[in-house]
């Protein structure tokens, strides 16, 4: 919301304020408990969150090939991705993951406002669960209210005990299911159970069971509106055509209690102050006074008044999803006129082929063979010319291989030594030897030969690598 003046009459002085000035931020001295009510948005909001964190819960104990099927193996450096295997060596492609995702907020936000906020956000959704359980535990908004308020008593603590049990047990399969995106999911049971853990398991399970337990359970919408970043950095992410809950002005006001149609009096807009919209609002934000830092864009508040508007037998829309420019009367954009989501647009694909195209050229094995420079070459004794060539193979898979070298092009009678017995190679890592490549002095025409070197895995010979090098040789 722009902060533009507006002028205040108080008697004969005119206070010229600006609308930040007049929005009403909960600060933490008292606690939001947000109505649920049923609609269309709160659906939406339920599905989506858990579209996208039941996998955080489950996809860790899903097998592959006795192996859990997708492993951030950071010990070892390794990302498994069911038969896929990725390397340090292939990093360049998580940074291209990270772009996508940045991107897609970015763009998503310019369109639609902080939709990743209301709906998918891991802040919003633990919250929105953790106000779940209270509110079957202790009662609707009304009786929390009361019970915070009431003496201590055994009804109290044990309502108050129940819902505290549930966060901690909830804030404690949170870390664990963190934990185990980064070490086997059924090891890491075992060693809980057993109490022995690594001091960074015990550390990191420690920080997040704190922190859900705390972030979810007390600070709630404080979290959003002091310590995202992303709170601070949508403001100026969106502009007049992004779309976002709004309350329409021109529709509601001049708002007033719900009269009998005849009655006599000033005119009165759709809005019947029921302040609904206000109570649903997980943040407490009075979404009529404009667009403000509380808002996280999901939607209830529209639920909430569209609910209102059908029993009072008005047309639903008063609060809606908008642009300002709608909401003002001015003619709306299209997507593809808004140039900076074509900009993020670009990016997300151009990284999306990258990714692609790395994936698609990965391979179960990579193979460097690096001449050596001193010398570039040795004449030997019987006239021969000898290169000596510094292999390197990458094994990508899960088990340790036997690699048969070979090479094609180069000098005619070229010899390979050094590789009469397959090399052996560790899976998940690198393995270097020495190759040197001997052939007849007089078959040497030229001072560099272009050499292909191939690697075969003996027992898997669909696994394989290629490198192109060079043989060097004496001027002519």
């Amino acid at each position: 919301m722009s902060a533009e003046t507006a002028s205040k009459e108080t008697g004969n002085d005119t206070a010229i304020y600006h609308e930040f000035e007049a929005w009403k931020v909960n600060r933490g001295e008292k606690t939001i408990h947000a109505k649920r009510m049923p609609g269309f948005f709160r659906t939406v909001k339920n599905y989506t969150q858990l579209s996208l964190w039941l996998p955080f819960f489950l996809l860790p104990y899903l097998r592959w090939n006795d192996k859990q099927a997708i492993l951030f193996d950071i010990q070892n450096r390794q990302f498994h991705f069911f038969s896929l295997t990725v390397l340090p060596q292939d990093i360049w492609m998580l940074s291209l993951v990270l772009l996508v995702a940045a991107m897609t907020l970015f763009g998503v936000t310019s369109v639609a406002s902080r939709v990743w906020c209301g709906y998918f956000c891991f802040q919003t959704a633990w919250t929105d669960w953790f106000t779940w359980l209270e509110d079957k535990i202790e009662g609707n908004p009304n009786a929390r209210r009361k019970l915070d308020e009431a003496p201590l008593s055994l009804d109290k603590i044990k309502k108050k005990g129940l819902k505290h049990s549930i966060w901690i047990l909830l804030a404690l399969l949170t870390g664990i299911s963190f934990s185990i995106w980064f070490v086997d999911a059924f090891d890491y049971w075992d060693n809980l159970i057993h109490l022995n853990l690594p001091k960074v398991g015990w550390v990191v399970l420690v920080m997040f069971f704190a922190g859900t337990y705390i972030l979810a359970g007390f600070m709630r919408e404080q979290a959003c509106i002091w310590l995202c970043p992303y709170a601070r950095i949508q403001g100026v992410m969106g502009d007049s055509q992004t779309i976002l809950p709004a309350y329409d002005v021109k529709r509601g006001e001049p708002r007033g209690k719900l009269r009998k149609s005849g009655d006599g009096g000033v005119p009165q807009g759709d809005c019947i102050d029921c302040f609904q919209c206000v109570q649903v609002c997980p943040t407490g934000v009075d979404i009529r006074d404009g667009q403000q830092l509380g808002c996280i864009t999901c939607g209830l508040c529209l639920d909430a008044c569209d609910a209102i508007m059908d029993k009072v037998g008005k047309p639903r829309g008063l609060i809606r999803y908008a642009s300002l420019d709608e909401l003002s009367g001015k003619p709306g954009h299209k997507i593809y006129q808004h140039p900076r989501t074509l900009v993020y647009l670009a990016i997300i694909l151009i990284a999306l082929s990258g990714i692609v195209y790395g994936l698609t050229h990965l391979g179960s094995m990579t193979l460097r063979a690096i001449p050596d420079r001193q010398p570039l070459f040795v004449s030997m004794s019987d006239g021969s010319i000898q290169n000596k060539y510094d292999f390197k193979v990458v094994n990508k898979t899960d088990r340790d291989l036997h690699v048969k070298v070979t090479a094609e092009g180069g000098v005619e009678g070229q010899v390979i030594i050094g590789a009469e017995n397959p090399p052996l190679t560790h899976h998940g890592r690198g393995t270097s030897f020495t190759i040197f490549v001997k052939a007849p002095g007089a078959s040497v025409k030229q001072e560099v030969t272009p050499i292909q070197f191939k690697v075969e895995a003996v027992e898997d010979p669909t696994v394989t690598a290629v490198y192109d090098s060079k043989f060097n040789g004496p001027k002519h």
